[in-house]
């Protein structure tokens, strides 16, 4: 019988060759300026050289402003094409998509950076966690982003790209104006559903008039928000009913694929679904006391022992039992209500659980961020004939609390012989380096 992981799945225009995406996750690899770095080539061919069929990129700011930290390569201006451009030639030499997810941070910015110290939102309320400020996007503004967004999916076009994603997903900037909980605006852009909406259709549209039909392009959408997750008296935000609506509404603006997920901020006890690891979450907080108005308070809180316990219980149970698959319900009801292909995101690792999820309509794809930190080689893997890796991810999430101060990668000890291999494994992304070394000893 043939495997439906390793079956090809055709977009209108794009086809990939199996059923598995690296989905959005990256290190803060790259230069202050926003310029790309040799160390992020080297960590998208990781999982390119692993065999999935498609790496759908990290956040990629559209603008400076956009952006949630430093260290990560933007697109927001032409001479950021090249580097771009050698990524996917190199990605591509291992058969491999590469869809630039374009981003926008809007509030949620964990590090601002030198250049604004406030970010743009659809409200302008301070995020509740956090207390990152922000301001509330004037209309020219808007038209100013939708262009922006649209700019960079010319880029992308230029740089040889094989499609862009919209990040309309897990609390930031196209989520603040899609979300109920968030939107506060009375103007044409807040309110109905139809009117929230308008701001990720106006870029699709955008889009559109920039590359045309035939350039792919998908939009990632957080079914369920849970805003209410960690706070009864919040909110809940968006619901799956809503998800449906939006969904159907793109389609027929004419995006190629949806890419499903879960929360109204990020992170989110439904995702990434796994742990809260307090103490490893105490030694890279720090960095974020500075970013909002509530972050010394949230680390004093999680600094004593009782609070820190009752945070990380909170966090347990608002995540509930069910890691791998967690948004498979919501995926097969969008699914179901509309034409193109979905893509269902949330802790898999597991052959069996996919292959299910594929054979039983609740998605075409899954993509994988966390088991693929864990295991670059896992599609190898699963066509060796194995249902999971013999050490798999322990959705501890160590790695992307880390990820504030240190390099992306497994921190979890007990899947290493030792703690200088985890450091030797997580060090391999800055090798080969941009540059030879011997060359400079001799100049």
């Amino acid at each position: 019988m043939p495997d439906v992981i390793f079956e090809p799945l055709h977009f209108r225009n794009l086809t990939v060759k199996n059923r598995i995406f690296r989905s959005n996750v990256s290190g803060r690899f790259d230069n202050y300026d926003g310029s790309g770095n040799q160390a992020r080539i080297n960590w998208e061919l990781k999982f390119a050289r692993g065999g999935v069929g498609g790496i759908i990129s990290s956040f990629v700011p559209v603008t400076i402003r956009g952006r949630i930290v430093p260290n990560y390569a933007t697109i927001d201006r032409d001479e950021r094409i090249p580097f771009w451009r050698e990524l996917g030639r190199r990605v591509h030499e291992f058969d491999c998509r590469f869809i630039m997810q374009l981003s926008h941070s809007g509030r949620q910015r964990d590090i601002p950076g030198i250049e604004y110290d406030r970010g743009l939102s659809a409200t302008s309320d301070p995020d509740p966690v956090h207390g990152f400020q922000c301001e509330r996007m004037t209309t020219a503004q808007i038209r100013e982003t939708v262009d922006a967004f649209a700019a960079g999916a010319r880029r992308a076009r230029d740089a040889g790209l094989d499609g862009v994603e919209l990040h309309g997903a897990n609390g930031y900037l196209i989520t603040q104006f899609l979300s109920s909980a968030i939107n506060d605006r009375d103007d044409e852009y807040g309110g109905t559903l139809r009117n929230r909406a308008r701001f990720v259709l106006e870029i699709v549209a955008a889009i559109r008039r920039e590359v045309g039909p035939d350039f792919h392009l998908q939009v990632k959408i957080s079914a369920t928000e849970y805003n209410n997750a960690l706070s009864p008296f919040d909110p809940p935000g968006n619901t799956v009913q809503d998800s449906i609506q939006v969904a159907q509404w793109l389609e027929e603006a004419g995006i190629d694929a949806l890419h499903i997920s879960s929360g109204s901020a990020f992170p989110h006890p439904r995702n990434p679904p796994g742990d809260f690891p307090v103490d490893e979450a105490l030694k890279t907080f720090d960095s974020m006391i500075s970013s909002g108005a509530k972050e010394l308070r949230n680390y004093l809180a999680l600094r004593s022992e009782p609070l820190g316990k009752l945070y990380r219980t909170l966090w347990l149970n608002a995540r509930g039992e069910t890691i791998e698959g967690i948004n498979l319900q919501d995926s097969q009801a969008i699914k179901s209500a509309v034409s193109i292909p979905v893509i269902c995101t949330g802790g898999f690792q597991t052959a069996s659980v996919i292959r299910n999820a594929l054979s039983e309509a609740a998605c075409d794809a899954v993509s994988i961020a966390r088991p693929l930190i864990a295991n670059n080689d896992l599609v190898h893997l699963f066509a060796n004939g194995l249902d999971q890796a013999p050490k798999p991810c322990t959705y501890c999430n160590k790695c992307l609390v880390n990820v504030l101060e240190n390099p992306l990668g497994c921190y979890e000890l007990s899947r290493f012989s030792s703690r200088e291999e985890m450091i030797a494994e997580i060090m391999s992304v800055f090798e080969p380096a941009p540059f030879s070394e011997k060359t400079f000893a001799h100049a």
